[in-house]
């Protein structure tokens, strides 16, 4: 089995990307279910009281896809990866102190222990966007916990994704830059992003 898995900012078209090339390979698609987060309304109206507790529970749930994608016999794509929370989003709420050290240090310790025991995705898809597309396709879609989402918390996290993936030693990584290949908005550009992933995995 081949396992593909798309990371990308709030807001990049990681979930569409997905779908859609799940539905071109006829693959399995994992989609990241944040509708059912019991965290996500309660840490969009505290941060702080709850980040520790949102972080767990994604920890949680990506190990537990992880886990029954590898056990499985089917080729797959995973929207989003375990290993954005951690070096992404954990980082960024410890930064703006919205994460106490304690409890960063827990968790991080907790994610190494977790990604040391798991095997990495055969292609890790990057889709890069600038802050200014991000927040046009949030407020597209319109999620009610995303409304108050700025663009100097959308920068910030660009910039840890962007050192992330220059770090990324696990294997293969394919960055599309949404805001020159919109694969959302034209089926040429989509075109070229499924060529661009069938070379990389020499489908």
């Amino acid at each position: 089995m081949i396992q593909i898995a798309v990371a990308g900012n709030i807001g990049s078209g990681k979930t569409m990307l997905t779908k859609m090339l799940s539905e071109s390979l006829g693959w399995k698609a994992q989609y990241e279910g944040l509708d059912q987060n019991p965290y996500i309304n309660d840490f969009y109206r505290d941060m702080l009281r709850w980040s520790f507790n949102l972080q767990i529970y994604f920890l949680h749930s990506r190990l537990k896809q992880v886990v029954e994608i590898r056990k499985g016999k089917e080729n797959v794509i995973q929207d989003r990866t375990i290993y954005e929370d951690a070096l992404v989003f954990a980082p960024n709420l410890y930064r703006m102190g919205l994460m106490y050290e304690r409890d960063y240090n827990t968790y991080i310790d907790l994610f190494n222990i977790t990604t040391s025991l798991i095997q990495p995705p055969d292609l890790l898809i990057y889709i890069k966007a600038s802050p200014k597309t991000l927040v046009k396709q949030i407020t597209n879609r319109g999620r009610e916990y995303e409304r108050d989402i700025n663009r100097e918390y959308l920068k910030n996290l660009n910039e840890l994704y962007e050192d992330w993936i220059k770090s990324y030693t696990f294997g293969k990584v394919l960055t599309i830059d949404i805001d020159k290949l919109n694969f959302i908005e034209s089926k040429e550009d989509f075109g070229k992003v499924l060529e661009l992933v069938k070379q990389e995995l020499a489908i």
